[in-house]
């Protein structure tokens, strides 16, 4: 028999993520109730404990919905046993706030998931350390779907991994676009890891799940609805230093992506322009005008907007420098921010590396190596942050 967690791994407590993931199964709470009731009492295990009356003065909770909690509570223990067991079985892992695996830069957004569901691997402290979103309308227009598969495709070269939400139009472009360059991609749903939606992506799926991830904070069988993709566009953010709106109609969600970005997370957000009298363009030019997102024209744009927010993870000040703290955070146990990893440079970088056997500019480094210089300067400023590279005013040289 299966004990609780015990398809986790040793990095937290089993105990721990069996009684967190009751909570989760636990009808009327989310994870501001949940945070708000682990900031009251600790732990899961005291939370599940927790009597009607006591529930009731945890803010949002009044009377008659702290008896139906507390009900849900009790049965939560089969269904929370039944959903370790299907993880196993799917070969997904159960990651909770606080967990070593759990991605540093989604746990310092305001009550982050209490736990997440992950199927492939996100390596933080490394490979996926730099990552960018892309985001837009699943009704999109052809030059909407070439420059999503640009710009993901010249920023997972340069080493940033691609987010974006899994669905048809935009999100599908980007990640193509990462996997075409031999890039790495992480695709967030809308629904559990147990269901493929939409699915005409199952292929597209399984080239993620060989360099990348697919993440959701849903349980396994929870099927695609309207109400979980807007929620979902938090984790997308979270889990990014920058969101690209490539293209975007007035309603469409990545607008919420972007929304959620800049006042929730304090993300860099940015967006390519798209024609003036298209409607799919609507959004993303409203985000343009009034200011809520800078102009990207070129991946090397997108770089330089996550060239300081890149640097301050590295240095473990990202969260200071990014999001007040907030108090629900306290709950859990981060670990201390692991030092810089030293990635493995693409062939591009390494040719740069190899051309700076002496110091030299954009231009030199574009005439001996034949690489356009916008190139050059987004994967420079990459090896500078990994501290490959060493900038002198318009000069560069190895460190």
């Amino acid at each position: 028999m299966t004990q609780p967690g015990d398809n986790l791994g040793a990095t937290v407590d089993t105990g721990h993520l069996f009684h967190l993931l009751r909570l989760t199964f636990t009808q009327g709470l989310g994870p501001v109730l949940i945070s708000r009731i682990l900031l009251r009492t600790g732990s899961p295990e005291a939370a599940l404990a927790l009597s009607p009356s006591q529930l009731q003065t945890i803010e949002g909770i009044g009377p008659s919905k702290a008896a139906s909690i507390a009900l849900s509570m009790a049965a939560s223990a089969e269904p929370a046993q039944a959903e370790l067991e299907l993880a196993h079985r799917l070969g997904v892992q159960i990651i909770a706030l606080g967990d070593s695996r759990y991605p540093p830069l989604l746990a310092q957004v305001p009550s982050p998931p209490p736990l997440i569901y992950v199927k492939g691997a996100i390596h933080h402290a490394g490979l996926d350390r730099f990552t960018a979103a892309i985001v837009g309308s699943r009704d999109c227009t052809h030059y909407g779907l070439e420059q999503a598969r640009r710009f993901a495709g010249s920023l997972a070269s340069a080493g940033v991994t691609i987010v974006s939400g899994g669905a048809r139009g935009i999100d599908s472009a980007a990640h193509t676009g990462a996997l075409n360059s031999g890039g790495r991609t992480i695709a967030v749903l809308g629904c559990g890891l147990a269901s493929v939606y939409p699915p005409d992506n199952r292929e597209l799926f399984e080239r993620i799940l060989t360099s990348g991830a697919l993440v959701s904070e849903l349980p396994l069988t929870t099927a695609p609805a309207p109400e979980n993709f807007p929620v979902r566009n938090r984790i997308i953010s979270g889990l990014s230093l920058g969101v690209l709106v490539v293209e975007a109609g007035l309603k469409s969600g990545a607008l919420i992506t972007a929304q959620v970005a800049t006042e929730e997370h304090g993300r860099e957000v940015l967006a390519v322009p798209g024609r003036v009298d298209s409607p799919a363009s609507r959004g993303t030019l409203d985000l343009l005008r009034s200011g809520a997102a800078a102009m990207a024209l070129d991946p090397a744009d997108v770089i330089a907007a996550i060239e300081s927010p890149a640097h301050h993870l590295t240095a473990g000040t990202h969260a200071e420098r990014f999001t007040p703290r907030q108090p629900t955070q306290t709950l859990f146990a981060q670990p201390a921010p692991t030092p810089p990893a030293r990635l493995a440079a693409s062939p591009r970088q390494l040719a740069i590396l190899a051309a700076l056997d002496e110091v030299a500019t954009i231009e030199q480094l574009s005439a001996r190596t034949g690489f356009a210089a916008g190139e050059i300067r987004s994967d420079l400023t990459l090896l500078e942050i990994q501290g490959r590279v060493r900038r002198s005013g318009s000069r560069f040289c190895r460190t």
